[in-house]
């Protein structure tokens, strides 16, 4: 996973792998046959992993400790380059589909909000899992930005931190949302009518 998260699916080779492992390419080879059996392997391990991460949140809220919740989180950052990397490099998407379904329940499940979202549930879980899988992929400038390192205890709680400052203070009134809203809708009808009229 480290190697893949390095050089991408395209530019790993099996030997590289087994270098960066520590053992031969024979046994890489012989335990997964190809570079994309071992890439698929990968993959199913970080999904998985997620899975595990999210049922351990869930008991974890459930349970009213927002501590624990946030320790379960850590996990995930020693995959962060492996799935930044995937993601660049248009794959993942299983990763990816995964994690809309899971935000769809945790809006259904824990989100409060003032009456009924004016879009689809699973559209506002797509883009909110894209927001949290920009995370990794500029994790790097994040912890530049943050000045520390947002692998370790510190820097997951200031992240944590500025993520709980966002999700609790909306960034525009009901009111400017509402005028913003209908300003998109009479832009779409402008476009609707000047699509019918060419």
């Amino acid at each position: 996973m480290r190697h893949f998260g390095e050089h991408g699916f395209e530019k790993a080779t099996i030997r590289g792998i087994a270098e960066t492992a520590g053992v031969s390419s024979g046994l890489v080879r012989h335990h997964f046959g190809s570079k994309e059996a071992l890439h698929a392997a990968c993959d199913e391990y970080v999904l998985r992993t997620v899975r595990k991460l999210n049922e351990e949140t869930w008991a974890a809220i459930k349970e009213g400790d927002l501590a624990k919740a946030s320790a379960t989180r850590r996990p995930s950052g020693r995959y962060h380059r492996y799935v930044a990397r995937s993601l660049i490099d248009g794959g993942a998407s299983e990763l990816f589909d995964e994690m809309v379904g899971m935000s769809e329940a945790w809006f259904t499940g824990f989100v409060k909000g003032d009456g009924e979202p004016d879009v689809p549930v699973r559209d506002r879980a797509a883009v909110v899992t894209a927001w949290g899988l920009a995370i990794p992929i500029l994790f790097e400038h994040l912890s530049r930005a943050f000045g520390v390192d947002l692998s370790t205890p510190e820097g997951d709680i200031r992240l944590a931190s500025a993520l709980l400052d966002i999700y609790s203070h909306p960034m525009m009134s009901p009111e400017e949302a509402a005028a913003a809203r209908a300003g998109l809708e009479r832009a779409a009808r402008r476009s609707t009518t000047e699509g019918t009229s060419t």
